[in-house]
This record gives C-alpha cells, structure tokens and sequence, in this order.
C-alpha cells in the first residue's frame, strides 16, 4: 500500500513540474512512476506490487469478458421465440472469508447481466445468488468458484 502512494505521489510531482492538471498527464505520471519504482523494485521491495498490479489488470479483464459474455446470452435468451428459463436461487460456498473480498465477488456477481447477489449467511460460509437460468447450478458455482473467487482470491491475498 505504501508504494502505490508513493506512486501517486510521483504522479502527482510530474503534473506539478509539468504544469497540466490533465487525466492524461495525471495517468502518464502514474505510469512514469511505475516504470521509476519497476526499475528500483529491488531495493525498495516493490515485488508483490507489480504482481498485485497484474493480478487486478487480470481480474478487470476477467469481468469483462463476463459481463460481455452474459450480456450476450441474456440479449439470446430474451429474444429467442420461446424462452426456456429456469430462475432460481442457488447457495454458492464461499471461500473467500474476508469482507472485502465477498463483498466484491457480490458487486461482481451483480454486475454480471442474468446474476444477482441475494445474501450471505450469518456465518459467511454461502453467497445465495440468483440467476437468470439455473437449469445447471452445478456449472454456476464452478464458473464463480474458478472465475471471479479465485481472481479475487489471487489479487487480495
């Protein structure tokens, strides 16, 4: 956490030399920060920021690609002549057990077109989702489980 503030520091030093309080500047700052701290991550210990960065680049990517995906066969489901559907509520284990982390596999969940998060138990042991089609429950909670969850999981821990 220390070095993404130094990071936005830097940020901030290059707009404040260059004079332009732009998006654009403000991003390349950030990025010339990164590159400065990338080129010294050994001696500073940066490491585990960089793979964290890449792990929540990989995640972002990941959603989406979902939302994208389910967006698509929600838009095939509804237009289709006869819908066949299946909605159902269905208790997916969860293995993330800190807060922020089910409360962004929830948000995510709920970004997701055909998915919405319901509730979490009063042990945080189940996430109660409700999708769309649920015909295959199953496929549901292996999707989360090594989609969202394990990406979380990855970029968190």
């Amino acid at each position: 956490m220390t070095l993404y503030l130094i990071n936005i520091l830097l940020a901030l030093i290059w707009t404040a030399i260059t004079g332009s309080f732009t998006l654009a500047n403000i991003v390349f700052g950030f990025l010339l920060g990164a590159l400065a701290l990338y080129l010294i991550r050994e001696q500073v210990g940066s490491l585990g920021y960089f793979r964290r960065g890449f792990k929540l680049i990989a995640l972002a990517a990941l959603f989406l690609y979902e939302l994208v995906l389910s967006a698509w066969r929600v838009a095939v489901l509804v237009l289709s002549p006869r819908m066949e559907l299946k909605p159902g509520i269905f208790a997916f284990p969860l293995k993330a057990d800190r807060d922020f982390e089910i409360t962004l596999l929830a948000n995510l969940i709920t970004l997701t077109p055909g998915t919405l998060s319901v509730d979490v138990s009063e042990d945080r042991k189940f996430l109660y989702i409700h999708a769309i089609d649920c015909s295959d429950p199953d496929a549901l909670r292996r999707d989360i489980a090594q989609g969202f969850e394990r990406r979380i999981m990855e970029a968190f821990r």
